[in-house]
């Protein structure tokens, strides 16, 4: 401010950034970007290539080939430029492997979450969410400007609770199925249950299931029974299982129609790149091919956890790939973080405000293709850096 104003002077304008940035510094809480180079030998643990085929030369050589007939970018919203016969060939074998009616793809699994939350829901409606459902989700029941009851995390009886006493003739539960920091799975059975009893729809994002659970991949949704339930709705990312970039809707017909008509993330935004469409056709097809990945990544991220917990860490016990282990403090796992990172392990580090529970961890992704070896290098070096020790 100056004498002759009440306002800051354009030099001052952004002066209260400072002030959040060493709150956050002295907190222990600052972000790092850390670009990694092509050909690191470290071991990645910290990545959602659950199935080991972001550099698969198939996905990666079909990404090539779709640049370089399409373009780099698809050049601008899928209802003006941006649709091409690849994101047609995407959904419709994307809705045919998941038992799902249609599918319509997002330029991120982010972008597909927001559209599906708010397009499906809006002040005249009801949101039971989750407590712990993925900031994306959290973000669209923002937008949606719903009533939205959160309920305790994986609690059937609070959501048919909520969902009996709500003032609203529609209704919409949220959930992750498999929840992306300790890797638990959401009674989703039961959760269709008190929707099909109560009168609502039930959105389930499939980030973490897709591809690594059920015999073939075909997700949690699939593996619950609920493919093609007129009242579900299943979002997923191309980013994670496949190995690419993007995400989607999958759901009835009218549902999908609904999306193209008025979710503003796919109107207003550009298309998913062709080579990401490509990208993560190809390695849908390659699950296809070899539907025991999925089993793979299952089982290495359940060996991960009994061979954590037999060496006194506390393991989370996974569903699908997911495994975290608990710290001791903020502190404690980020330098246990980077301890693993310097002896060639890179993990990645929940702490707080990213997980709600103040529980600081590290996550581990156990991939479908990681050796024995691996294996055994990953618990040495993370038993041996653990606090304490």
């Amino acid at each position: 401010m100056t004498a002759s104003s009440p306002f800051p002077a354009p030099e001052a304008v952004f002066d209260w950034i400072d002030a959040r940035s060493q709150a956050r510094q002295d907190a222990g809480l600052t972000r790092q970007l850390r670009p990694r180079a092509a050909g690191s030998d470290a071991l990645d643990l910290a990545s959602n290539d659950y199935l080991g085929l972001a550099k698969d030369k198939r996905v990666a050589g079909a990404a090539a080939a779709a640049a370089l007939k399409w373009g780099a970018g698809s050049t601008g919203s899928r209802l003006v430029t941006g649709s091409t016969e690849l994101h047609t060939e995407l959904e419709l074998e994307l809705a045919s492997f998941c038992g799902m009616q249609a599918a319509l793809v997002f330029s991120s699994g982010f972008m597909a979450n927001l559209a599906a939350v708010a397009a499906l829901s809006g002040p005249e409606s009801a949101i039971v969410a989750d407590k712990l459902i993925h900031a994306s989700l959290i973000d669209g029941t923002r937008l949606s400007k719903a009533n939205v009851a959160v309920v305790a995390h994986c609690d059937v009886a609070a959501a048919a609770n909520a969902l009996a006493t709500r003032k609203t003739e529609r209704a919409l539960v949220v959930t992750d199925s498999v929840f992306s920091v300790d890797g638990d799975l959401a009674p989703l059975p039961q959760l269709a249950e008190a929707c099909g009893k109560h009168g609502a729809a039930l959105l389930v994002d499939d980030a973490h299931g897709f591809g690594v659970i059920g015999d073939e991949g075909k997700g949690a949704v699939h593996d619950a029974g609920l493919a093609g339930s007129p009242n579900v709705v299943m979002t997923l990312t191309l980013s994670k299982s496949l190995g690419a970039q993007g995400g989607a809707i999958l759901g009835p017909r009218r549902v999908i129609k609904h999306m193209v008509d008025t979710a503003r993330s796919f109107i207003f935004d550009t298309g998913l790149a062709p080579g990401s469409a490509a990208a993560a056709l190809t390695a849908l097809r390659v699950l296809k091919e070899e539907p025991e990945l999925a089993g793979k990544a299952r089982r290495n991220a359940l060996d991960l956890t009994e061979r954590l917990t037999a060496a006194g860490l506390h393991a989370s016990t996974p569903t699908a790939a997911v495994v975290s282990v608990r710290a001791p403090s903020p502190e404690a796992a980020v330098a246990w973080a980077n301890d693993c990172r310097t002896a060639g392990v890179v993990v990645g580090c929940f702490r707080p405000p990213s997980v709600p529970d103040q529980i600081s961890r590290l996550r581990l992704t156990a991939r479908a293709d990681l050796t024995t070896a691996d294996l055994d290098h990953a618990v040495d070096v993370i038993t041996r850096t653990a606090p304490g020790r």
